[in-house]
């Protein structure tokens, strides 16, 4: 049985592959998905940990249902996919004597959900996971840790984006604007979908784990190819709207910031999606204050505003159009424009997109489905092209500024994997120098600065509302992969190096699975010091 999970940072959607009707299906896990939504059925991506030492924990529906989810708790987590991998300044528990990571959230629930998955079907043979369009190495080395603990034969990765527009089921060729806005993150890009001749490929994708066999490989279908052309994106989501609303009742009525109030500010919010006046009451039973969380649209938007909320979708969008022009593509030669994400359901998010394009460009009818259902194509014989989204560098002395700086030496765009590796010659600098040391770095897009954080204050002794805020400053954001005095050494001399000769040549190679890989080459002796490494082992 093929399956393919978009785990998001609001809801997780399930979809397989029915044989017989040769479609895509949205699964309902009873306990787990929400009975909110009937069509299609989502899995609250929520977690809440009863045993830490033993993994015990529950996850999805079963939290809303227990109430859990309202009340300040630390065994409670809700929003943890934002946090793995990212750089969190704040609290996180210690829940019965172990230190609680992201990570390990994200591990226990996705394990949970596979776990009932592979009891309703039977098994799992193929699994899809997706992944957001500007996500880490690290983020795609801890879904690879999850995946190998798994009892699944085969599971690829494939852009969140990209999924999508596979997901709408375009059969034209054409180039496709997705724009992928959930709960955490907002993803824009460029693809180009072709429909290719031959009856039978070997379907690609970023490989986790794999097995001896390709479901794809039976396919008849005639292959398409969906090729990336251009991306962009921000840690910018749902949750950040949420936030905003808490932070206006409070501000204008004294409303406490906590877990219960959030979830209350939601429910504004999608209240907001279909109509023009939305409310809840919340009642403090600690100083018995009753608060009418009462919102208008026109107030709402204009909360958006002045958060800067538009300059924010309209700085991204211009990227996105500029790394499009590289390709000849202007804006008129995008031929359809696809929603994604529960937040493109806001009235104020689709005016936005119809401030750039025309309506009849515009699909908006699978916003939860398209993601996960597209991923499941791979598995039918679709091919994926597709590039770097973040460049490669070593660290440097800049002297001019006195200060670290970052030299790019596979840069964004690259098709992977590399035909041709990239070459680098290193000399030593000090005599007698016994090995030659190296950062590498994963390069983010540079950009206003996002910080991912915790609000201490936020829920009290307990705080940990995680948010996010744009910095003044202009930076790139690095990913070492390597930064650790051991790792670092790429190569041990014999004898010493001295300065005023090259001594060492590294081949840089992004691999099939867009790993970063090195082989280093001694020019004095001739030897091969290291061949095909493996940069590092992200944790």
């Amino acid at each position: 049985m093929a399956i393919a999970i978009d785990f998001g940072t609001s809801n997780t959607v399930i979809t397989r592959w029915n044989p017989v009707t040769k479609q895509a299906e949205t699964l309902n896990l009873p306990g787990l998905s929400t009975q909110q939504y009937l069509n299609p059925p989502l899995i609250p991506s929520l977690v809440y940990v009863e045993n830490a030492k033993l993994g015990k924990i529950i996850a999805g529906q079963q939290v809303c249902d227990r109430g859990l989810d309202l009340k300040t708790d630390t065994r409670f987590f809700r929003n943890f996919k934002r946090g793995i991998g990212a750089d969190i300044q704040g609290f996180l528990p210690e829940l019965d004597g172990k230190n609680i990571t992201f990570e390990q959230v994200g591990k226990w629930f996705l394990t949970e959900v596979i776990a009932e998955l592979a009891i309703i079907e039977g098994g799992i043979d193929s699994l899809v996971l997706t992944a957001p369009v500007d996500s880490f190495e690290v983020y795609r080395y801890w879904l690879a840790k999850v995946c190998q603990s798994l009892p699944v034969q085969q599971i690829r990765m494939l852009d969140e984006p990209t999924a999508a527009a596979l997901g709408y089921g375009l059969t034209d060729p054409g180039t496709l604007l997705v724009i992928d806005f959930g709960g955490g993150t907002l993803d824009l890009s460029l693809v180009s979908l072709d429909q290719g001749t031959q009856a039978k490929t070997k379907p690609l994708g970023f490989l986790l784990k794999w097995g001896d066999r390709s479901l794809g490989e039976d396919s008849k279908q005639k292959t398409k190819t969906a090729r990336v052309l251009a991306k962009a994106g921000q840690n910018l989501g749902g949750t950040d709207i949420d936030n905003w609303i808490v932070d206006y009742f409070a501000k204008t009525q004294g409303l406490p910031v906590s877990s219960l109030t959030a979830r209350l500010a939601e429910r504004v919010k999608i209240q907001l999606s279909t109509q023009d006046q939305a409310g809840e009451v919340y009642f403090d039973d600690q100083t018995f204050t009753s608060y009418e969380m009462d919102l208008d649209r026109d107030t709402f938007e204009n909360i958006l505003q002045e958060k800067g909320f538009f300059d924010k979708l309209d700085s991204v969008m211009m990227t996105l159009l500029q790394k499009g022009r590289r390709y000849g593509i202007e804006i008129d030669d995008i031929n359809t424009v696809l929603l994604v994400g529960g937040t493109v359901q806001l009235p104020a998010v689709q005016g936005w997109v119809e401030q750039y394009f025309q309506p009849e460009k515009i699909r908006r009818q699978l916003p939860f489905e398209a993601i996960a259902q597209g991923a499941l194509q791979i598995t039918q014989g679709i091919q994926i092209k597709d590039y770097l989204y973040h460049s490669y560098g070593v660290r440097y002395w800049d002297r001019r500024n006195q200060r670290h700086n970052w030299h790019p030496i596979i840069k964004t765009g690259q098709v992977y994997p590399m035909s041709q590796p990239v070459e680098l010659v290193l000399g030593a600098s000090v005599e007698n120098q016994p090995s030659i040391e190296l950062i590498i770095g994963e390069l983010g897009a540079e950009s206003s600065a996002t910080e991912v954080y915790f609000d201490g204050d936020a829920f009290g002794q307990h705080g940990y509302r995680l948010i996010t805020r744009e910095l003044d400053s202009t930076a790139t954001i690095v990913k070492p992969l390597n930064d650790t005095a051991e790792a670092s050494k790429i190569a041990k001399l014999t004898p010493p190096g001295f300065p005023g000769s090259d001594r060492i040549k590294i081949y840089f190679q992004v691999d099939e699975q867009r790993f970063l890989r090195i082989t280093v080459e001694d020019l004095l002796t001739n030897n091969t010091l290291l061949e095909n490494q493996l940069v590092a082992q992200l944790s």
